[in-house]
């Protein structure tokens, strides 16, 4: 993967979640197709879904998605020939830049979206990838896009 395209209204939705959730971190899902995995192609995100934050401790600096949480999400986006290719999460008075314990827990083949956000504003966003070689988290482009039709997040049912 060489970029992230992001359209321009999910990453407003991402900021908005990112405020909302202040001084917590927040936590989602980025939905689009398992295929462009291979292509070297930007991977194209098609809708957001948030997460709920499961960690049992200071959320000002850990998320936790729950392993069911995600099953579900992914069962149910596989219907509409999608797959979960990332995830976004917030980082709140910090850097938008994958942390020592982003990079111990990340998985490769994910994109990886990170908003830094302060008290009053959202700082900077940031696209990563974890490289399956080093284990290290490397950033990659960030387009931000108009969307060319109309984009439904998927609703949790």
């Amino acid at each position: 993967m060489n970029a992230v395209a992001l359209p321009a209204r999910f990453l407003e939705e991402m900021k908005a979640h990112a405020r909302e959730s202040y001084p917590d971190e927040c936590c989602g899902f980025l939905i689009g197709r398992s295929s462009e995995s291979e292509t070297g192609k930007p991977r194209s995100i098609l809708a957001l879904e948030r997460a709920r934050n499961e960690f049992e401790g200071e959320r000002r600096r850990r998320f936790l998605i729950r392993p069911e949480e995600l099953r579900e999400v992914e069962r149910r986006v596989e219907l509409a020939g999608q797959a979960v290719v990332g995830f976004y999460h917030s980082h709140p008075d910090h850097p938008a830049r994958p942390s020592q314990f982003d990079q111990d827990h990340g998985w490769p083949w994910y994109a990886y979206v990170i908003v830094g956000v302060t008290a009053s504003d959202v700082a900077a966003v940031g696209a990563f990838e974890l490289d399956p070689d080093s284990a290290a988290f490397r950033e990659v482009r960030l387009d931000i896009v108009e969307a060319t039709a109309p984009i439904r997040p998927m609703t949790q049912g």
